[in-house]
């Protein structure tokens, strides 16, 4: 059982709302007459009124701070020191109001003694487009301090502008000010090359291949014997399936890598985690979720006899009935009209939806030259649809990365297709093939159906069924009879999940909606992965 500490910045955090609270009470409700009348009798006129906003403001401002806080960076420990001070003063000048004065400056207090916790810096990239913006925000305050000075009536319409377009600018700064580490620069090619070695020689498990997708960056272990591929998403550093090489590496490689991902204030995640390493993942203090299950068929093992695979066996009769023959063919061999054919049946099988995937889909279709395609063709030749497929090495196995069709092709196409394929696997000694990963997958079965929440989860999914298509893909998956492997997201906070999981939906592309331009920006991106 987890024991519950709470954390320095997040107790600074917490006191910071209160005290935002405790300024926005202070502000709306009227000061001690007593203490009122001191203060106008002192201070000259409109600056107990001025004070009373400016509290306000400075108290919204700390519950907004709260939350970046929380998140150790530095600059809103910065911010949040001076905003104190000014609120400490604004409480003091707005009506003699010591006990909120007091409330600021002892948080001022915490934040000094705890500074050091606020070790999270800001983005380095952000601070040329910084400067620019503050130097323009200036030139825009100035204008309108002179023209409150000496008002111009001839000049209310810029007034108008100067003003929306500085609180444009001035929430422009604050976002770029408080922008965390991005990760920008792709692997080089010696880190690719290191890769691509370890996963030819370690990559058993079926999601190894896919960390050699180029918009994934790599973490090396410091011996270079293993590796992980991520990507960092909303400040989230989303790993890509289990590291890959030596694994006596992978238990000092993930506690460097969660170290690297707390230091430039990144949230951590794995996706796509295999059972094994569950026990290495929980010892670094993560959660687990379980995200799916993985379709895992061996084609030794496959049959289309018996009742059961009917269903799949009345396909690949009809579709052979017709004529239709697959072809297996290595992406090395793909010719220039074999794959302007291919591109074709993708570019109409997905429309204006954008490409899917990250765990486990590749970024482009041609550039590994080990991936293979099984090909269906009509008695005329012409390329009905196709699966592709991608090595894991050390286990003699394939992984399917996509699979297309016209939709003008009869019914059971794709289970043709991969019955064919599993032949093929069979007749070449292919150890597994695993054919889609499955989320929610036991939302979707009888047994797990049958408790309250998971009829709950099943309801919901079956609704969104027609933009996700959940289901659809679990029913599809589960005609093979295949072994099912587990697969979990791990986090390291419950108040980490409602942003990982975004993330995670965003990179997948899963929330990403059809747009006229998706067909043409696939074209240029392969065109540019090729190159």
């Amino acid at each position: 059982m987890r024991r519950f500490h709470l954390r320095p910045e997040a107790a600074l955090a917490t006191a910071a709302s209160v005290v935002g609270v405790i300024s926005i009470a202070s502000a709306l409700t009227p000061s001690i007459a007593v203490r009122s009348d001191l203060v106008n009798g002192v201070l000259p006129p409109g600056v107990p009124s001025a004070a009373r906003s400016a509290a306000l403001a400075f108290g919204l401002v700390l519950i907004w701070l709260s939350y970046s806080l929380a998140r150790r960076k530095r600059h809103a420990w910065l911010l949040a020191v001076a905003v104190v001070v000014l609120s400490a003063a604004a409480h003091l000048a707005k009506g003699l109001d010591v006990e909120e004065a007091v409330a600021s400056l002892l948080l001022l207090g915490a934040l000094v003694y705890y500074r050091k916790r606020f070790d999270v810096p800001g983005d380095p990239a952000a601070v040329r487009p910084l400067v620019a913006t503050a130097f323009a925000l200036a030139v825009l305050g100035t204008f309108l301090a002179v023209d409150a000075l000496h008002p111009m009536s001839a000049v209310e319409d810029l007034q108008d502008v100067a003003t929306a377009t500085a609180a444009v600018l001035a929430a422009h700064s604050l976002y770029l000010w408080f922008r965390p580490f991005s990760e920008r620069a792709r692997a080089g090619v010696g880190e690719r090359r290191r890769a691509r070695a370890l996963v030819e020689r370690y990559g058993h498990d079926s999601l190894a291949f896919f960390a050699l997708r180029h918009d994934k960056s790599y973490f090396f272990s410091p011996s270079g014997r293993a590796f992980l591929a991520y990507r960092v998403v909303a400040g989230c550093a989303l790993v890509s399936g289990d590291p890959i090489g030596d694994t006596a590496e992978f238990g000092p490689l993930v506690e460097e890598f969660q170290r690297v991902a707390h230091s430039r204030g990144w949230r951590l995640a794995v996706l796509g985690a295999s059972s094994e390493l569950l026990p290495l993942y929980r010892s670094v203090g993560l959660r687990v979720f379980k995200l799916g299950d993985e379709a895992v068929v061996r084609p030794a093992g496959f049959s289309l006899e018996g009742r059961p695979i009917r269903k799949v066996r009345q396909s690949v009769h009809r579709l052979r009935r017709a004529g239709y023959r697959v072809r297996v063919v290595r992406a090395a061999e793909v010719d220039a009209s074999l794959r302007q054919a291919l591109d074709d049946v993708s570019g109409e099988w997905l429309g204006n939806w954008p490409e899917r995937g990250f765990t486990m889909a590749m970024d482009s279709l041609y550039r590994e030259r080990d991936a293979v395609f099984a090909i269906a063709e009509d008695g005329a030749g012409d390329v009905g649809g196709f699966l592709h497929l991608v090595p894991s090495p050390a286990a003699a196995g394939y992984s399917l990365g996509a699979m297309r069709r016209r939709r003008s092709t009869p019914n059971g196409l794709m289970e043709f297709l991969i019955a064919e394929a599993l032949e093929w696997g069979r007749d070449n000694d292919v150890s597994q093939i695993a054919l889609n990963f499955c989320v929610f997958a036991d939302a979707f079965r009888i047994d797990h159906a049958r408790s309250t929440a998971g009829r709950a989860l099943g309801f919901a999914l079956v609704r969104l069924d027609r933009v996700f298509q959940l289901r659809r893909l679990f029913t599809f998956s589960a005609k093979f009879f295949p072994d099912w492997h587990p697969r979990y997201m791990c986090f390291e906070r419950l108040t980490d999940f409602p942003v990982v999981g975004l993330a995670y939906l965003r990179v997948e592309s899963l929330l990403t909606p059809p747009v006229p331009w998706a067909r043409l920006r696939r074209t240029r991106e392969s065109a540019a992965l090729v190159r």
